[in-house]
């Protein structure tokens, strides 16, 4: 995709520019990263070794900015606020994009009163607006918004860094997952065989009762053919004794003299 390909030419251009800089340049290119409004991954640049430096230095607050656009929310923002650096507008509207990744990572159905919320929105025309023009159109989701359930439905959304430690996490996740496929795959193979098991039995059930009723047939023709032949054999021998006691009760005719 081509959110995909130029988030990894931005996320190679940075890697690149940190490797090469060094002291107070850092902060600069921090501030540069976190506003670019397509860039929507920063975990790379957090592993340069020279980014890494800034930890327990003066300059530490934007390495803790750029770990909260790796991992952190526009809520993580307001609840630490106090320690991290003031943000300006372009970091804001990134941090709010950001939220609402990791909300549709939760989540494929977003009401909009969490939305609001999350997100210090006022009013469903400000939040819907945000959505289309900020999220949508910037391609890192997609989705259909349903005024009448009061919601967000995800579509799809692009991926964010994972945390420290989320991989060992996710791997367990992915690995129960599996277990639970190769389970029902299984069982659906024992459901086919016994499927089929049920089939050849019906066939052969369904086989024999073919075969008796052409057995019956049979039989059944067979006897009929037999009294046909007893009955016309009764019936002839019937005839003949008939015949005969017939001459034997029928009177004779006397002959008159001729004159």
């Amino acid at each position: 995709m081509e959110i995909e390909r130029k988030q990894a030419d931005l996320i190679d251009h940075y890697v690149k520019q940190a490797s090469s800089l060094q002291g107070s340049s850092l902060p600069i290119l921090i501030l540069e990263a976190t506003s670019n409004p397509s860039l929507f991954a920063f975990s790379e640049i957090l592993a340069v070794p020279t980014i890494a430096q800034l930890e327990g230095t003066g300059q530490s607050v934007y390495l803790n900015m750029l770990r909260l656009f790796a991992y952190g929310t526009w809520s993580d923002y307001k609840k630490n606020s106090a320690s991290l650096l003031q943000l300006v507008p372009e970091q804001v509207l990134k941090l709010k994009q950001l939220t609402v990744l990791s909300m549709a990572e939760t989540g494929k159905v977003l009401p909009y009163d969490q939305l609001m919320q999350e997100l210090d929105v006022t009013n469903v025309r400000e939040l819907e607006d945000f959505l289309i023009n900020e999220c949508m159109y910037a391609g890192i989701v997609r989705g259909k918004l349903d005024q009448l359930r009061r919601c967000f439905e995800v579509q799809f959304a692009a991926g964010r860094d994972m945390r420290p430690g989320q991989l060992g996490n996710m791997t367990h996740i992915l690995s129960s997952w599996l277990a639970t496929s190769d389970n029902l795959l299984l069982s659906i193979q024992e459901k086919i065989k016994w499927a089929d098991t049920m089939s050849e039995l019906d066939k052969k059930q369904k086989k024999d009762y073919e075969d008796k009723v052409e057995e019956a047939k049979k039989l059944l023709s067979l006897k009929g053919d037999t009294d046909f032949r007893g009955h016309e054999e009764l019936f002839s021998e019937s005839g003949g004794v008939m015949d005969h006691d017939e001459d034997r009760v029928r009177p004779k005719r006397r002959r008159h003299p001729m004159h």
